[in-house]
């Protein structure tokens, strides 16, 4: 009698865990629906492929899926990752490595959604949070591009080194459940139409946020969009601290005026700062190629998002010092920096740009500033001349104390108080970073 009733128990408990077991494995292997699930692109025109074109100009896919001095979306790039290292896989129309076989609701899947075909789940290091948002128009034009004006590379993709089980997809179906969104952009009531399209291109294709806003435990983006207060905030990414695009005074874009926001997007530099860093590729491959009605429209939205002085701090103003040498730094800043950034530390505007009141010198973030002293800057190309001015590395002249001098010195002079700089900090990032190449990483798409 007790084994019966054992059993039968057994039983009940059995059903549910297969049940459950039945749709998890659905969940993880399901397939998105797409609106293109009964369409067949089969020819493109020409006007359509160079709208798709446009489109991954703005959506910035030639700098993750592509290496200097190789065919153009091949692939390769490598990407660190908390759990290792994964790398940029093949987008060109090869059948064999890239995605020459998929059709436009495959596309669709990958892009918007992280899934490509077979159900199988990519890493979000591909901003699919963001390229939800990607309207229908510029789904079909970006697969017209992709599939009639990109060349096929015959180059196959490179296994990433993530350790098994930690490898396994199916558990990113679940984080898509909890923080990836479905839906496209909708434009918001009450906004006019050059504040919506700027909203489309920073949320959506031009996933700002991927690198300005900071991310939680699991590595999601804290927020998708203006309604929350973290969205574009700044945030410490591979070595950079990508700045606040909000309205803070400090560390983010208060003191600049929508037209010289458009100006840096444009040129790659205004009379606040120039591009470095992660944002050098940006504007090399990006940003530098839109239209100046789309510039404008990034402009307007950034402008609307507010800063908050609780996080960012007292306004920075500008105070002139007396030049001294007993002060640790100071020697270094004046024999090594200030012909180019001036002894007053207000740079050469628009070339040499000023670090009085520079965000790196004011975040309490000091990556920025210790990466660029280390290992310098690439080459900004704007209009296919490389710039004549580049950040050079100072990692072979000047020791982990001296950098940590002159940087505490530029973070608390003139205003700034950004804070001092640990030598131990400084050695920790020359030790995982490299020189930056003198050459210029810019990719002709076609």
């Amino acid at each position: 009698m007790n084994n019966r009733r054992f059993a039968r128990t057994a039983g009940w408990l059995v059903l549910p865990c297969v049940v459950a077991a039945g749709l998890l494995a659905w969940y993880v292997t399901r397939e998105p629906a797409s609106p293109f699930e009964q369409q067949q692109a089969t020819s493109f025109d020409p006007a359509l492929v160079s709208r798709g074109e446009y489109v991954a100009r703005v959506s910035d896919c030639v700098a993750c899926h592509s290496l200097a001095g190789k065919q153009p979306f091949a692939g390769g790039l490598e990407m660190a990752t908390p759990l290792g290292a994964i790398h940029a896989t093949n987008i060109t129309p090869d059948r064999e490595h890239g995605i020459g076989t998929y059709s436009l609701a495959d596309f669709d899947r990958a892009v918007r959604h992280g899934v490509a075909p077979g159900g199988r789940r990519l890493y979000p290091a591909m901003p699919y949070p963001s390229y939800v948002k990607l309207s229908d128009d510029d789904i079909q034009a970006l697969y017209a591009f992709f599939m009639k004006g990109v060349q096929p590379a015959n180059q196959p993709n490179i296994p990433s080194d993530i350790p098994w089980p930690l490898n396994l997809r199916w558990p990113i179906a679940l984080w898509n459940g909890v923080f990836a969104p479905t839906a496209t952009y909708a434009a918001k009531p009450g906004k006019d139409a050059l504040w919506n399209r700027g909203a489309y291109i920073v949320q959506g294709p031009g996933h700002c946020g991927s690198c300005h806003t900071p991310r939680g435990l699991a590595f999601n983006e804290k927020a998708l969009d203006e309604s929350g207060a973290p969205f574009l905030a700044g945030a410490l990414l591979d070595g950079w601290y990508a700045p606040s695009l909000r309205q803070d005074h400090n560390t983010g874009l208060g003191r600049w005026s929508e037209e010289q926001i458009v100006q840096f997007l444009k040129t790659g530099r205004n009379q606040h700062a120039v591009v470095y860093g992660s944002m050098t590729e940006a504007f090399n491959n990006s940003t530098q190629f839109m239209q100046d009605d789309d510039l404008a429209a990034i402009a307007r939205y950034l402008k609307s998002l507010p800063g908050d002085p609780q996080r960012d701090g007292s306004p920075w103003q500008y105070q002139p010092v007396t030049a001294r040498s007993d002060v640790p730094g100071a020697h270094t800043y004046a024999t090594r920096c200030a012909s180019c950034h001036g002894l007053d530390g207000k740079g050469q505007p628009d070339w040499m740009p000023p670090l009085a009141g520079a965000t790196s010198a004011l975040a309490q973030e000091d990556a920025s500033a210790i990466n660029i002293t280390l290992n310098g800057s690439q080459r900004v190309v704007t209009a296919g001349m490389p710039d004549a001015y580049r950040m050079p590395a100072f990692r072979e002249q000047l020791s982990d104390q001296e950098i940590a001098d002159v940087l505490s010195y530029v973070r608390g002079t003139w205003g700034n108080h950004g804070g001092a700089v640990d030598a131990k900090a400084v050695g920790k990032l020359r030790g995982h970073t490299d020189p930056a190449s003198s050459s210029p990483i810019i990719l002709h798409m076609r």
